[in-house]
């Protein structure tokens, strides 16, 4: 008896029912007007919902000012910001998917310029600028730079993470309010959260620090926190760097521990991407920063050995993500039981309809119900094709 096919099979995570199982990775557009969501964004995103993707999530969306990447990334750290997205909300909502929020804070990888412009922090020189251009005091747990060149950034005291805290609780509370029917927390990547677990970037002496417990304490009391300021019935993702690749960082069997952790305080979902504390993420960098190349690029699938482990050990739901690009491929990884969403992010942003075609080559939709009633003229054609051809 054949299998039913799983990347299409619904699933329930508390009140919210996602229609499949394709994530819209979060995808930084560096686009945005002091943390306002513009018509690109609106564009963007709904590409995605037509799509039919079960979860659509924004980019790295920063909790406060001084959290964003850029001078051009997207913020809710007050009401314009969150007021702005509505639109975007309301139509994926409408096209029967899901529209997920990512909650983000850059920590010492803030104040950089965007990457199409110029990359790299922004140089200190430039901190008379009139204007969001000019660069920014960053915070971390510790006062270590991401590498030479980097701003130095100032450690984090108790009023600190206090303001920290709070400014993911009330992005939260915001973007529930706006539309958000999942959030995200980026845990991930070398941005501030995941610099508190990795011993590359935490050094501190006092309870956030040290042993792994310590070193832990921080970002489970923000999941926490965000837990109980947000509807019992919202799902609560994180994105982890499952692993940061370099000798005397976090490893998986700290993954396996902080999974369990944040189970214990309600995440629902672990999204398993990994490296990035001192540069690059491993999708975009070689485990000694350098740049990937044809020689060096990452394998298909290569982090669902990391979703599958969390899954398999601690029971937590997962997420996979990095170079899943073939329908198959990403059906083999539920199947298997790899994780229980995979997300994308380039394949999709070349071909938002992916999730259609992925329908259309598994042979779930094989007369085209699930595209866009308006997009009727474009299916009738192809459906013609698809007779002609089987004709000769």
């Amino acid at each position: 008896m054949t299998k039913p096919v799983k990347l299409f099979e619904p699933l329930t995570l508390r009140d919210t029912r996602l229609p499949n199982r394709i994530v819209v990775s979060p995808l930084c557009q560096y686009s945005a007007v002091d943390g306002v969501a513009q018509p690109w964004h609106f564009a963007h995103l709904s590409t995605f919902a037509r799509g039919k993707a079960g979860l659509v999530f924004t980019e790295a969306t920063a909790v406060e000012e001084r959290g964003r990447i850029t001078p051009a990334c997207l913020g809710i750290w007050n009401d314009a910001q969150a007021d702005a997205l509505r639109p975007i909300t309301a139509f994926i909502e409408s096209m029967g998917c899901v529209p997920g929020m990512q909650l983000a804070h850059a920590g010492r990888k803030a104040s950089t310029r965007p990457p199409f412009a110029a990359k790299g922090p922004i140089p200190l020189s430039e901190a008379d600028r009139e204007s969001d251009g000019a660069p920014w005091q960053t915070v971390a747990p510790s006062a270590l730079p991401v590498a030479d060149g980097w701003h130095l950034p100032a450690e984090l005291d108790a009023a600190g993470l206090q303001q920290v805290r709070q400014a993911f609780v009330d992005a939260a509370r915001r973007a529930v309010d706006a539309g958000f029917r999942v959030l995200e927390l980026h845990m991930a990547h070398g941005y501030l959260l995941h610099s508190f677990l990795s011993p590359l970037g935490n050094q501190r002496g006092d309870a956030y620090g040290g042993d792994l417990e310590g070193r832990m304490r921080f970002p489970l009391e923000v999941a926490s926190a965000v837990r109980a300021a947000i509807p019992d019935g919202i799902p609560l993702f994180s994105r982890i760097s499952a692993i940061d690749g370099r000798e005397g960082g976090w490893t998986i069997e700290d993954s396996v521990v902080f999974s369990d952790k944040m189970l214990q305080v309600g995440v629902d979902v672990v999204d398993c991407s990994s490296g990035g504390i001192g540069g690059a993420p491993r999708f975009r960098s070689d485990d000694s920063g350098k740049p990937l190349t044809a020689a060096s690029a990452r394998s298909p699938g290569f982090q669902v050995p990391f979703s599958r482990r969390l899954r398999e050990d601690t029971g937590i739901k997962s997420m996979a993500v990095g170079v899943i690009i073939d329908p198959h491929q990403a059906e083999e990884i539920l199947q298997s039981g790899g994780a229980d969403l995979v997300a994308l992010g380039r394949e999709l942003m070349y071909d938002p309809f992916w999730p259609l075609h992925a329908a259309e080559a598994l042979g779930v939709d094989p007369d085209y119900r699930m595209w866009p009633t308006q997009y009727a003229w474009a299916i009738d054609r192809r459906a013609q094709i698809k007779t002609l051809n089987q004709d000769e």
